[in-house]
């Protein structure tokens, strides 16, 4: 995933996927005419989004190859966003459509334009977390594309094992951890304010740890009552102050970029790098992969070691629309079924680079998975995994990483931040007409 992916995947619109490849087939919009034996799937111009389809249509083609899969691409973003809304309220949708999973999939009324799944038989299948970030009250609305990915405290395993530190289940045994690699000379944390967005990982990341400590605070976030001023949220916040307070950050942070932090992290100078698997996972393939092996990932700790666990990002779904009918509809659905399989997990893997695990019963991470990705495995398996906020809530203030980059720079207070958060936050939801 490139930067302009990641940034995506911290504001809740990105594609966790990587990889480019030239798209083969475009067509025109519409369900509209032909037999059931071809379909369309409208999906996002981003070069990893077409090569993960590309992967997908051939990879179909060997178990349906009557079936023709034809790819209308639309721009990323919020003017891709706006042309989905439009084309199901036009009743012009393709046969399926690839898109955003969690809150941003609730603004398309799912009850009202898409077709339920709930009813079909590889719905046991899926991992607990894309269940609900797919769900209204009333049905199960998509099939998950790619793999899932996390919010979490990337690290450098010779470090850890140079100095004979143990993985920390709370904040405490994270900055002993620091105390330590501060004073054999290295750099504890890495922080790269260049890149705006990654700052927000202290907070995002942590989102596991406050709703173990609240499992309501999403829903009472929602409806303006929760606040991020407010224990446990404010920890998020108290997370990025510490680290600058204690001096275990790298001296350039303020200028770093994102690529600094990864290179830091891989050449061992760096010990911690809070940041999404999905971003790492590719970098470190792509420009480090004789440093796979030393990099591994663990979730941002919170004050409880009984309650130690990873918030996850869930993939994108494909869905189909309730214009989509007939035989269309029987060979659409047979096409969810099918990239519910180890098969098309494994063409998916193929594809692009996994930031994840796979969200499906079955599907088994390749050989040559990443490090860190396989790290992961194990949150999920014993089920310490949660959701990001954004997939439980619409709420997410635009100024949220130039306040974060204040906290972490000691410009503001943990709590000045949060509380500039909270004003952030209650002008979004009165532009999204919540009643606060």
């Amino acid at each position: 995933m490139n930067t302009a992916h990641a940034r995506r995947a911290v504001s809740g619109l990105a594609f966790a996927a990587v990889g480019a490849l030239a798209l083969a087939g475009c067509a025109g919009g519409g369900n509209g005419a032909g037999s059931g034996d071809s379909l369309s799937i409208y999906i996002d111009s981003a070069p990893s989004t077409i090569a993960l389809f590309d992967g997908l249509v051939e990879a179909y083609k060997q178990v349906e190859p009557d079936v023709t899969i034809e790819l209308e691409t639309h721009p990323a973003g919020g003017e891709g966003d706006n042309l989905v809304k439009t084309r199901l309220a036009t009743g012009d949708m393709n046969d399926l459509f690839a898109y955003n999973s969690g809150s941003l999939l609730q603004a398309l009324t799912p009850d009202n334009t898409l077709v339920s799944l709930a009813d079909q038989s590889w719905v046991d299948k899926l991992d607990p977390n894309f269940t609900n970030a797919v769900s209204t009250e009333n049905g199960l609305y998509g099939a998950p594309v790619f793999a899932s990915f996390a919010g979490a405290m990337i690290y450098n395993k010779d470090i850890y094992a140079d100095l004979d530190l143990e993985i920390p289940t709370t904040w405490d045994e994270f900055m002993a951890n620091n105390e330590a690699i501060s004073k054999a000379g290295l750099t504890p944390v890495v922080q790269t304010f260049g890149d705006t967005w990654t700052s927000q990982l202290f907070v995002l990341g942590d989102f596991y740890n406050v709703a173990a400590a609240e499992p309501d605070w999403a829903d009472r976030y929602t409806a303006g009552e929760a606040k991020y001023v407010d224990e446990p949220a404010l920890a998020g916040f108290q997370k990025g102050q510490d680290v600058f307070d204690a001096g275990f950050l790298n001296k350039d942070f303020a200028s770093a970029r994102y690529e600094d932090g990864v290179r830091m992290l891989a050449e061992g100078t760096a010990a911690h790098y809070p940041m999404l698997t999905g971003n790492v996972a590719p970098a470190i393939g792509e420009n480090f992969p004789d440093a796979d092996a030393s990099i591994g990932v663990f979730p941002i700790p919170g004050d409880d070691a009984s309650s130690n666990g990873l918030t996850v990002w869930m993939p994108n779904g494909v869905y189909i629309p309730k214009t989509t009918e007939g035989e269309k509809l029987d060979a659409a659905k047979n096409f969810l079924e099918w990239l519910t399989t180890p098969e098309a997990c494994a063409a998916q893997a193929e594809a692009a680079t996994l930031g994840g695990p796979f969200v499906v019963d079955g599907c088994e991470l390749p050989d040559d998975a990443a490090t860190l990705v396989k790290d992961m495995q194990p949150y999920f398996d014993e089920g310490r995994t949660g959701l990001a906020l954004e997939f439980l809530s619409p709420i997410k203030g635009p100024g949220l990483e130039q306040i974060t980059v204040e906290v972490g720079s000691g410009i503001r207070s943990a709590a000045d931040g949060a509380a500039l958060y909270d004003q952030d936050v209650e002008k979004q939801a009165q532009q999204l007409g919540l009643d606060w």
